[in-house]
């Protein structure tokens, strides 16, 4: 260390001039840098402190629903991409601008994807999109009459040791009149046949587990008691994968257990495939927030390949680590398992 010191320090004290090519290659050097830092204004950072050149535009469909709000404000917040938000209505672009989420005018876009319009309804502005995150989906409401009557019958039940209320008998609507046919299946597949339009390189789709047996009690809403109905919302979702994973576009497909609200960030993920965790666990619930982490790490982890999985959460083990969504996504990749189609 003391020889280093004393050579920098002669060669100070001699001002030895530099050949004149080495001369001007540090000038344009240093005429760079301070083109770079006077183009910009300030500097962008990931999650990990690594500074970030490009941004990814990413389209959120179904942002104003429970889970597409979550990943919308997610993706807000990082640095790493720019996001734009399809909704159904003005009322719901209305509401996402002015919430805590803050999202910008400019990154709204409102567009029917039940509409045989919703192409020609898009606005310009899409181009350079490389990837579409899908939280789209049928919402049921219970019958108001249906919930009555249960309700009536609750105490007779209780005389009689069942359950208060058989919610087997609950009768249900689609919200908006969107069946899943026309949400899960045929919306859907308008979204998938948009990201090939624009080149989009990665579709991400929150389905559902469950999709791999046709007599889930989920198939049931929105179905009479003969069976006849606008049901079969599972179905319609599993019709809509096959569509998406025969389209050529790389995509990641997550099938989360049922949704819950809650703080994110404290239960243990864990990811399987075709409905294996109904059998291992007795319950098979996730945290909307978790989902949410789960969408944004696929973007990365996910990119340029065809991966499908469930994902649940549980309780941390004492003495175990809990692993964040990034983790958990890169240990599953190390498995080399998918969701089987055939």
């Amino acid at each position: 260390m003391m020889k280093i010191s004393t050579i920098r320090l002669s060669v100070q004290q001699r001002r030895i001039p530099l050949p004149a090519f080495l001369q001007f290659s540090v000038a344009l050097f240093l005429l760079c840098v301070s083109n770079q830092i006077n183009s910009s204004s300030s500097f962008t950072f990931d999650p990990s402190g690594n500074m970030v050149t490009n941004t990814k535009k990413v389209l959120v469909t179904g942002a104003s629903g429970q889970t597409g709000r979550l990943v919308l404000k997610k993706l807000e917040e990082d640095s790493r991409y720019e996001p734009k938000a399809l909704v159904r209505t003005e009322g719901s672009a209305r509401r996402l601008v002015q919430s805590e989420i803050n999202v910008p005018l400019e990154h709204m876009i409102i567009s029917d994807i039940a509409s045989p319009n919703f192409e020609k309804d898009l606005p310009s502005g899409l181009e350079g999109l490389e990837a579409m995150i899908v939280c789209t989906s049928a919402v049921p409401r219970i019958s108001q009459r249906s919930l009555l009557k249960a309700m009536m019958l609750a105490p007779l039940n209780l005389v009689r040791r069942k359950k208060p209320i058989d919610f087997k008998s609950l009768q249900f609507k689609w919200k908006h009149n969107g069946y899943p046919e026309i949400v899960d299946y045929y919306g859907q597949i308008k979204q998938f046949n948009l990201a090939k339009k624009l080149g989009v390189k990665h579709v991400v789709l929150v389905s559902s587990m469950g999709v791999t047996d046709r007599s889930h009690f989920l198939n049931n809403v929105g179905k009479k008691s003969d069976g006849s109905g606008d049901g079969d919302i599972l179905v319609w979702k599993r019709k809509a994968e096959r569509y998406l994973v025969e389209s050529g576009l790389d995509y990641t497909i997550l099938h989360p257990g049922g949704l819950v609200d809650g703080p994110g960030g404290v239960q243990q993920l864990e990811l399987d495939v075709d409905d294996n965790m109904f059998a291992k666990y007795p319950r098979t619930c996730i945290c909307r927030e978790d989902l949410a982490d789960l969408c944004v790490s696929s973007l990365e982890f996910g990119k340029a390949k065809k991966l499908s999985f469930d994902c649940i959460a549980r309780n941390v083990e004492e003495g175990q680590t809990r692993r964040d969504a990034n983790m958990v996504l890169q240990n599953f990749l190390e498995e080399a398992k998918t969701a089987n189609y055939r």
